[in-house]
Order: structure tokens, then sequence, then C-alpha cells
């Protein structure tokens, strides 16, 4: 099963994968700075391509991951990666490809420990539809704040990130990224906030009203 599903792939899981590890660690490392994996996602199959591309970069045997509301992608990714399927509450990486999925998600996705804080989710969201306006980033990465021109489905997302009011420094990563394999990144620590949507930060010490 493994290897018919590999070889309709061409997507080289050395090389290719290393490539697009670095471009996800610019975004992370450079939280609302888009970059593209298009090019290395056109290399795999189905309508999930961007979804695969991030799996078998992320993924392999020692993590866990869900799939929200597709019946056959948690199947592949887990073939090609060699990952645990898990439920939401428990997964180490959540996929999710609608803005109710998205929501549902991170209202689920574990969000670490005070111990712990870095055993958490990161929930990769499918982002499609017009820009809408820009939300405004700060924290780790940032100098002073950054303007992100968002879609509607970034927005609810991090309101609904925002609404968990997580103790610092507890929180989830989110993975924004387009069908055409733009990705930008929303690290846990990095604050969101926009007075013209209503996004204020959601980040908050302990003890902290």
């Amino acid at each position: 099963m493994t290897l018919r599903l590999t070889k309709k792939h061409s997507f080289d899981m050395v090389y290719d994968s290393q490539i697009v590890f670095r471009l996800m660690l610019e975004a992370m490392s450079s939280p609302g700075t888009v970059v593209n994996i298009g090019k290395y996602a056109d290399k795999l199959y189905g309508n999930k391509a961007v979804f695969l591309a991030v799996a078998m970069t992320l993924l392999d045997n020692e993590v866990s991951f869900h799939v929200c509301d597709d019946a056959s992608l948690p199947d592949e990714i887990a073939s090609l990666t060699f990952a645990a399927i898990t439920p939401i509450e428990s997964a180490d990486f959540i996929f999710a490809d609608t803005p109710d999925s998205a929501g549902c998600a991170i209202e689920n996705a574990k969000c670490g420990t005070l111990a712990d804080p870095h055993k958490s989710a990161t929930v990769i969201i499918l982002n499609e539809g017009d820009l809408y306006g820009r939300i405004w980033l700060q924290g780790p990465g940032i100098q002073g704040s950054r303007g992100v021109w968002a879609t509607q489905t970034v927005r609810d997302a991090l309101a609904v990130r925002n609404a968990q009011h997580y103790e610092y420094p507890q929180g989830i990563d989110l993975l924004f990224m387009s069908n055409e394999g733009n990705l930008f990144a929303v690290p846990r620590l990095v604050q969101a906030g926009g007075e013209a949507d209503g996004i204020c930060g959601g980040i908050r010490r302990k003890g902290s009203h």
C-alpha cells in the first residue's frame, strides 16, 4: 500500500522535504511572512496536495495527527508518513480545510502545559477567499508590529484562538496555506490584533485579567 502511494507521487522525501522544511522554518521565524511551497506540492497528487506536502515534511512515526472532515486523507497521510491517526484532542498536527473545521480544531487542540508549553498542537488551515483588511501581529520574530492582509478564514481562526485565553506561555501554532502553496505562520506566542475586526490579543500571563 505504501509503495503504491509513494510511486504515484514525484515528491522526494529527502530533497523536497528539506526545501519545504526550510521554507516553513522561514515562515515560523518571521510570522506573517508568506512563503510558497507550490512547486513542491505540485509533485503530489490529489485535491489536498498542499496538505500532503506539509505532512510529508513534518510528520513521522513519532508524532500523531488528525484530519477534520475528510475521509480519505488520513489513510493517505498515515501511509506516506507512518504517523499515527488520533482523536483531535491528542493530535500533534491537525489539518482543517474549512472555516468551521478550523474553528473546531482550534477549540479542541492541545495547548501544552505550563511546564511543557511546546507540547502543543500545530493546526494547518486551508486559507482560501478574498483578502479582507489587515490583521496586526506582535511577538517573537516581529520588530514592533506587522500588518498582514488576511482572508475571513484567517480572521475567524485568529478570533477563535484568541477566545481560548491560554495561560502564558501556552498556545497553539497556526499555519495558513492556500491551494497554490502560499503559506504563512502565526506561532503560539504571537498575538493577533485589529480594532476593525474586534480581534484582540489572546495570550495573557498567568494571573492577568
